[in-house]
C-alpha cells in the first residue's frame, strides 16, 4: 500500500482541513463558485491578499483537482481559473458555514474579533474593502 493513502486521516472534518486549510483557502473557493475567474479578478475580489498566497494556493488547489487552470494562447495572455466537479461539491458546506456564522451570537463574534491573529485582520480587511466600495 502507498506510504501516503495509509496516512489519509479517517475524520472528514480532518480530511475537509487538509485540503482547504487557511484562512484564505474558503475565500478563494466561494469567489469561484459562480463561475471563472481571472488571477486579477480574483485579486480584486480578496482584499488583502498577496499573489504569492493566492498563486501558491491556487496551485495547490489544482494539484489536489478542485480546481482546473486554463491558459489561452492570447496576447496578452489570458488564464481563467473554475472549480471542477469535486470543488464544485462544497457549494453545500460553504452554504452551512454561511448560515451558521450568521447566527452566531455577537458577543461571540466580538470576542473573537477581540484576538489578533490572522482570521481576525482578514475580516477587518473585509469590512474595510465593503465600506470603501459602499462610500
Amino acid at each position: 500500500m502507498d506510504d501516503n493513502c495509509s496516512q489519509i486521516p479517517e475524520c472528514g472534518i480532518s480530511r475537509f482541513l487538509m485540503l482547504l486549510d487557511g484562512p484564505w483557502a474558503t475565500l478563494i473557493v466561494r469567489e469561484l463558485m459562480p463561475g471563472r475567474l481571472r488571477f486579477t479578478d480574483l485579486m480584486r475580489a480578496l482584499p488583502g491578499i498577496s499573489a504569492h498566497t493566492l498563486t501558491s494556493r491556487l496551485r495547490r488547489f489544482e494539484t489536489y483537482g478542485l480546481v482546473t487552470r486554463t491558459a489561452y494562447p492570447e496576447i496578452p495572455p489570458r488564464v481563467v481559473y473554475e472549480l471542477t466537479e469535486v470543488g464544485l461539491e462544497l457549494r453545500a458546506v460553504l452554504e452551512a458555514m454561511n448560515a451558521w456564522a450568521l447566527q452566531v451570537p455577537e458577543p461571540v463574534l466580538a470576542a473573537a474579533m477581540g484576538e489578533d491573529g490572522p482570521p481576525q485582520r482578514l475580516a477587518l480587511n473585509f469590512a474595510r474593502s465593503a465600506s470603501a466600495a459602499e462610500g
